[in-house]
């Protein structure tokens, strides 16, 4: 099996603070996989170290073969994280900050229009300054960037937040279309029933590790599917 993400009791700080304290963990390409726990159990801090924005200083961490610790700065181009901060420049139109970040990833521009449209983002809210937006078209301009880069990894905190009931729904269709691409999608969610539905892997996190890795049954025939039968809730040891 073909793995995009490998933490072994890897250990990142924010400051001098350990936001991860000896992270276990595989995610096999194409997988859908679902974060969980309480606040400040390091679901963020986990994106962000996938994304080479929280520093691992110590055991193994790899994405897409980049290792963290040498070089945390190599995978940039290869995920994107949508967190809680849109990342937007808010004196910019949503039509140029998803050009400006298409050029950043070294693609085409014509792929802006496109991906705006498809999160409802058309018409005058093209060129509308982001600020002037809702906290949800602003999330859904966010989202667009995601869709336009298409990312060899979606890393998602809380994606659903500030979207309507609509888009929650396209957002979940995405999420899934993304993975029978090839993707591989990891997101945190409190929303635990939407989330649960999409997800192949649900992995819990406590005090900045992992705590449990649970395999849903997939429906016969999904992609990911292996022959063995599987019970829904399934946990899975985690194997350090």
């Amino acid at each position: 099996m073909d793995q995009v993400i490998r933490f072994r009791s890897a250990v990142a700080l924010a400051g001098r603070f350990p936001v991860l304290a000896g992270v276990d963990l595989d995610v096999a390409r194409g997988d859908v996989m679902l974060l969980r726990g309480a606040n400040g159990a390091g679901k963020t801090s986990l994106l962000r170290a996938c994304a080479g924005l929280v520093r691992v200083v110590a055991g193994e961490a790899s994405v897409l073969g980049h290792d963290l610790i040498q070089d945390q700065r190599a995978v940039r181009r290869q995920v994107g994280l949508v967190g809680h901060q849109t990342g937007l420049y808010q004196e910019m139109s949503p039509l140029d900050n998803l050009r400006f970040a298409l050029r950043a990833a070294r693609l085409g521009p014509d792929r802006a229009e496109p991906a705006l449209s498809t999160l409802g983002i058309t018409g005058r809210l093209l060129e509308a300054a982001v600020a002037d937006l809702s906290a949800g078209q602003r999330r859904r301009v966010a989202l667009s960037v995601l869709v336009a880069r298409d990312p060899e990894i979606w890393l998602l905190d809380e994606p659903h937040a500030g979207l309507d009931a609509e888009h929650r729904d396209l957002l979940d269709g995405l999420v899934l279309a993304a993975a029978a691409r090839g993707r591989t999608v990891v997101m945190a969610s409190h929303e635990a029933d939407r989330a649960a539905s999409l997800a192949r892997t649900i992995v819990t996190i406590a005090g900045g590790a992992v705590e449990s890795v649970t395999a849903p049954a997939p429906p016969p025939g999904a992609a990911g599917a292996d022959d063995r039968p599987r019970t829904a809730g399934e946990v899975v040891p985690v194997v350090a």
